[in-house]
């Protein structure tokens, strides 16, 4: 039981964690938010809840997909609806607007840094694939497209749904589409390097 939480359970929640900072970073950027959070900003302005509480009600909405797609849920995936949209509005409520230009872009880079982190941290846990992930997954057992095709599929619909909604779109969003890919995949392989000098056991066998 220890070596579930030290090991999986506790790095899960602190991606989470870190993961709702970085969205929290690219709102205050105003540059353009990812996708998704184009879709979670403009919910949350029509239904007049929170960025973080629109998350929440598009996990429970999308997890509705996974039905039809024949998806199981894990702890994982419920922890990610439930933990990153409040941790994105905690550090909204800490982090003031700003407005040199500069800082802004700061926030946008570090904002994508930081979910490469938390990817890093969250992903190899293995304890279930977040709701929007998962619908990903689905459209590619159920229909046969590639993963790329499927994540891009799922991305642009929530993009579109949520400039119609009024979420930001901007260079930031042009700028996330185009190097969070990069980013994620450049933490992942850093974790792996780490974890491998510090246990001497190859990352795969994790």
């Amino acid at each position: 039981m220890v070596p579930f939480l030290l090991k999986r359970l506790l790095p899960l929640l602190f991606g989470f964690v870190i993961w709702g900072l970085a969205v929290a970073l690219q709102v205050r950027a105003e540059l353009g938010l990812s996708p998704w959070d184009v879709f979670h900003q403009g919910l949350g302005q029509r239904l007049g809840i929170t960025i973080g509480m629109a998350g929440v009600v598009t996990s429970v909405g999308v997890l509705l997909l996974w039905i039809p797609l024949r998806m199981k849920p894990g702890i994982g995936t419920v922890l990610n609806a439930l933990v990153i949209g409040p941790s994105a509005d905690l550090f909204l409520a800490i982090l003031p607007p700003i407005d040199d230009l500069i800082l802004r872009w700061v926030f946008l880079l570090l904002g994508m840094v930081l979910m490469g982190v938390g990817s890093a941290l969250y992903l190899p846990a293995r304890l279930g694939t977040g709701p929007r992930d998962g619908v990903m997954v689905g459209l590619n057992r159920k229909f046969g497209f590639s993963i790329r095709l499927s994540r891009t599929i799922v991305e642009v619909c929530a993009l579109v749904i949520g400039w119609f909604l009024g979420g930001t779109v901007g260079l930031g969003t042009l700028v996330s589409a185009l190097g969070l890919g990069t980013v994620i995949q450049t933490c992942l392989q850093i974790r792996h390097r780490l974890v491998e000098r510090v246990t001497g056991v190859p990352q795969g066998a994790i």
